[in-house]
């Protein structure tokens, strides 16, 4: 179960996760929510520049099954779009965590943190949705 959640990450009960690396975060989508999406064949992005406050609409995904919205988990400024998913896409199906990264942020509320979930507390959410 590790392996899927990894523990330095923080999480969200949308199924996103957060890397936070002192005044950033780098933002993605949990291996949860790229299997009950299928495989994944477009990614919109925000650009750089554009500002968020946590809960507001980042970006979406589109699959075979359907098309979700990706929430921010945080509020920031984006300082980095990884915009290699604009024409590989495929790179959240391997790897969410890594390569299928999807935006850097400047956190604009270090006190949203105590708002996210640890990887155990993440695990128990999954497995209460039946995975």
């Amino acid at each position: 179960m590790s392996d899927a959640y990894p523990a330095e990450l923080l999480y969200t009960k949308d199924h996103e996760w957060a890397r936070v690396e002192g005044p950033a975060a780098t933002i993605g989508i949990t291996r949860f929510a790229v299997d009950q999406l299928g495989d994944i064949t477009m990614v919109e992005l925000p650009k750089e520049g554009a500002t968020f406050k946590r809960g507001d609409v980042i970006g979406t995904v589109e699959s075979v099954k359907a098309v979700s919205d990706i929430y921010a988990p945080l509020s920031g400024k984006v300082v980095k779009v990884n915009d290699v998913l604009e024409n590989s896409p495929e790179y959240l199906n391997q790897d969410p965590y890594d390569e299928g990264w999807m935006i850097q942020i400047e956190l604009s509320d270090q006190a949203e943190l105590k708002d996210l979930m640890d990887a155990t507390a993440y695990v128990a959410l999954v497995e209460e949705h039946g995975e």
